[in-house]
């Protein structure tokens, strides 16, 4: 009977747990959620021409593991852009990345990196972006593929913030905050 009862309780523990991860937290955002607040937000012109995007990476224990700098160079022809990031990392090491982006009429978004894991998809909604892939990790950084969600707020004065998690077997193993903005600083508008 005590056996019984503790299975039971586990089971009840890990039923809340998967109904609260879909209901509240990073992971219960949806795309509607921000479609009537705050500016804007149109990947084609937020994120376009040379930016800069300063960053950390958190491990699974919440702890800062990374830091970084990169440099953006983002271009557009309609609806097709190639965003070229190159990323400065406190260790030393650099990494490069492509990446092509296809905004469809209904606001979904098609994207393609080299170390991407088949096609990412997301939408652009009201004021934030939200995308998701899986990325296959270089061989020094373990190699494993890890699927991300990336979420991207426009603030008012044109920065972009940008919170991603990155889960293996669904279990989050790191978490990115970063901001990304245009390189010429007389860009960014405070309101």
């Amino acid at each position: 009977m005590t056996f019984e009862i503790i299975l039971l309780g586990g089971c009840s523990v890990i039923l809340i747990a998967l109904f609260l991860k879909k209901r509240i937290g990073f992971q219960a955002q949806k795309s509607i959620d921000y479609e009537s607040t705050g500016p804007q937000f149109d990947i084609r012109k937020n994120l376009n021409g040379p930016m800069l995007s300063e960053g950390i990476i958190y491990g699974p224990f919440g702890r800062v593991t990374s830091r970084f700098v990169a440099k953006m160079q983002a271009e557009w022809d309609g609806d097709v852009g190639q965003i070229t990031e190159v990323f400065d990392y406190d260790s030393g090491n650099s990494q490069k990345r492509k990446w092509t982006l296809k905004v469809e009429k209904d606001g979904s978004i098609k994207a393609n990196a080299q170390d991407l894991v088949g096609t990412g998809y997301g939408y652009q909604s009201g004021s934030a972006v939200v995308l998701n892939y899986t990325i296959k990790l270089t061989e020094g950084a373990g190699g494993h593929a890890l699927k991300v969600t990336d979420w991207m707020y426009l603030m008012e004065n044109g920065v972009v913030m940008n919170r991603s998690q990155f889960r293996k077997f669904g279990i989050k193993v790191a978490e990115l905050v970063a901001t990304m903005r245009p390189e010429n600083s007389d860009q960014i508008v405070a309101k």
